[in-house]
């Protein structure tokens, strides 16, 4: 748990008590400060209460009294309506912001790493901390993902925040500069949060925010928004950008291009590492993961060959083309993070065709009409969820489909045709394009699920052998 102490004897409110708040909440308290912790819903409240949190309906608080609130990043104080908390907040002059700020200004003597993106941005953040971590430095990933940011361990001069942060998150940052920050792309999401695409594209442009001299802003250019940010930000020369691509080259940057990594960070254009024969990280969109990675751990200061060690080492990530069994030769890929058109492109993109695809939920704006060129790789589609009857419109004429209902039905047929065709290179690929709401309470439990049964169809199918 992260030292707040500076917070002693200080009122502070805190809203929304899931992951992060809650994290939050308990650093505070035990730093003294006087704490007012809230929750609307139930849940949040009953898991303060058996954390021993004094709770207090922030509705009804004495706001000319508190000195900040630390904001659920999920709650809207902008778009579409402000939570009346924050209204409330805002209008006494207090604030807002999120744990992560509490992060930056309680470890300031710890370099600080931060990475967005509309996708890709958990793996790059994972394999940013894994390279570090390889290479023998200390190193601690949070944020948006696995652990909240206060209950990272708290480092030193030596050591590295590496922090995957939402755009959600970026709007709640007031101080917060990053010694090494990181724009992997963007596509259109959360669109209806942030007022549309121009909102959403500043929000994720805040990651590089008070940055100057030698601080470091790594900037995927394969995306036209994110490609405008990286000539913004050299053209005004205030810090060092450092432009990465899976595409083409990229002079003065990193590039992986065909899966080969080229670092021209110093000129001459130097191949460090054949990606693609790193199970761990398929694909051009996880080929730019890597360069981002890669240019990050450079900026941090490591050697080329400290890094590719590090990349052939990489894990990989639960629920992003995790490959999770293989049975007669067909893969099954549990990629439940794919959670709208965009990150669904780059699952199907990686696989030459023979793809027995696992798609539908909660639908995204847009739907799946995006992927049509990709159609032609997909064998055959099994739709589920309140989707399946848009998306099996959009496939109609183009790809063979099979309405499913549910992720158990689904597997079993997909299964069953993969295992009877045995096409070369056949993939099941759980990538749904949709959120998972609506038969799931996360992406997270829909893919454990996928994983589980997959698994399940393998031991079987190996005590049949």
């Amino acid at each position: 748990m992260i030292d707040l102490s500076a917070y002693r004897g200080r009122r502070v409110a805190v809203l929304g008590l899931g992951r992060s708040g809650l994290s939050a909440a308990c650093a505070l308290r035990a730093g003294g400060a006087e704490l007012l912790a809230w929750d609307d819903k139930p849940a949040g409240r009953e898991a303060a209460a058996a954390a021993g949190l004094p709770l207090a309906d922030l509705a009804s608080a004495d706001w000319a009294s508190i000195a900040m609130l630390v904001l659920s990043p999920g709650i809207p104080h902008s778009h579409p309506q402000p939570h009346p908390v924050a209204l409330r907040a805002r209008a006494a002059g207090c604030e807002i912001l999120c744990d992560v700020e509490l992060l930056w200004r309680a470890r300031r003597q710890a370099r600080f790493v931060g990475i967005t993106g509309t996708n890709g941005k958990s793996t790059t953040t994972a394999l940013t901390a894994h390279i570090l971590a390889t290479a023998g430095r200390a190193a601690a990933a949070g944020g948006n993902i696995g652990r909240a940011a206060l209950s990272l361990e708290p480092l030193d001069g030596d050591g590295t925040y590496v922090l995957e942060l939402s755009s959600y998150q970026l709007e709640l940052l007031p101080e917060t500069v990053f010694d090494i920050a990181a724009l992997l792309n963007v596509s259109p999401d959360h669109l209806d949060r942030h007022g549309g695409l121009h909102p959403y594209v500043a929000a994720k442009r805040r990651i590089f925010a008070g940055q100057e001299g030698d601080q470091v802003a790594v900037i995927g250019i394969d995306d036209p928004h994110s490609a405008h940010v990286r000539a913004a930000l050299a053209a005004a020369g205030r810090q060092r950008v450092l432009p990465v691509s899976a595409t083409r080259p990229a002079p003065g940057g990193v590039s992986a291009a065909g899966g080969r990594l080229i670092d021209d960070l110093e000129g001459g254009a130097e191949e460090v590492l054949d990606l693609t024969g790193i199970a761990t990280l398929p694909g051009a969109h996880n080929w730019q993961n890597a360069a981002a990675a890669y240019a990050v751990a450079r900026a941090a200061g490591l050697a080329p060959e400290e890094i590719a060690a590090g990349l052939r080492l990489y894990p990989g990530l639960p629920h992003r083309q995790e490959l999770v069994a293989t049975v007669g030769g067909v893969r099954y890929v549990n990629d439940s993070k794919a959670t709208n058109a965009d990150s669904a492109a780059r699952a199907l993109a990686s696989y030459d065709g023979n793809v027995y695809w696992i798609a539908g939920g909660l639908p995204k704006e847009g739907g799946i009409a995006p992927l049509a060129p990709l159609f032609p790789r997909v064998r055959h589609a099994f739709l589920i969820g309140s989707a399946a009857a848009d998306f099996a419109r959009t496939l109609d004429g183009r790809a063979a489909w099979t309405q499913c209902g549910d992720l158990g039905t689904a597997l079993a047929r997909a299964h069953e045709m993969a295992q009877a065709e045995r096409r070369p290179g056949a993939v099941v690929l759980l990538s749904p394009a949709c959120a998972s709401f609506d038969q799931w309470p996360n992406f997270e439990a829909r893919g454990d699920a996928f994983r589980s049964m997959a698994q399940t169809l393998a031991a079987n199918a190996e005590r049949a052998a």
